[in-house]
């Protein structure tokens, strides 16, 4: 079989696995509601249950890796003289100075180096700000939807009797 008819038969089979239907990733409620039988699975999708201290563990270990990344990484600055040029920046100038080609690409190494660097450091402080908001932002939520959800005494309502409402 040529690779063209193995590719057309393997589109054309995921095309007919494809539903019409939009599912979303969550549990149908027990006494019925939800869109059941989206999918081959017969609409049983997993749970996503996000809890506020792994939001702020990952966002923790985030900030811990742009720190230690911050200190490890940087070839550029390393071993700065008194002018703050680094020991390989030096060693691209001395070896540029004797005719030596290779000074240009250890220059042009480092600059793509501390560039890709900049990058993930980059990546990682948006990783854990956001983790961080969102941690926030969902205490946030759960403290105005607690404060909405209160008996006339002004009691908290409790899980069983909002369990006992949505029935």
């Amino acid at each position: 079989m040529s690779f063209d008819s193995e590719w057309s038969q393997l589109k054309a089979d995921a095309a007919g696995q494809q539903s019409a239907q939009t599912r979303l990733n969550q549990l149908a409620a027990a006494g019925g509601g939800g869109g059941g039988g989206g999918g081959k699975d017969g609409g049983k999708t997993s749970d996503l249950i996000v809890h506020q201290d792994d939001l702020g563990a990952v966002g923790h270990e985030a900030f811990i890796l742009h720190g230690e990344l911050q200190k490890a990484a940087d070839i550029a600055g390393a071993g700065a003289d008194k002018d703050g040029v680094g020991s390989s920046m030096q060693s691209a100038k001395a070896l540029s100075d004797h005719n030596f080609t290779m000074g240009a690409e250890l220059s042009t190494t480092v600059s793509v180096w501390t560039s890709q660097v900049n990058t993930m450091l980059q990546m990682c402080a948006h990783i854990s700000n956001h983790l961080d908001y969102s941690k926030k932002s969902h205490a946030n939520d759960d403290e105005l939807i607690a404060a909405s959800l209160r008996h006339r005494d002004g009691s908290a309502v409790s899980v069983s009797e909002i369990s006992k409402m949505v029935k």
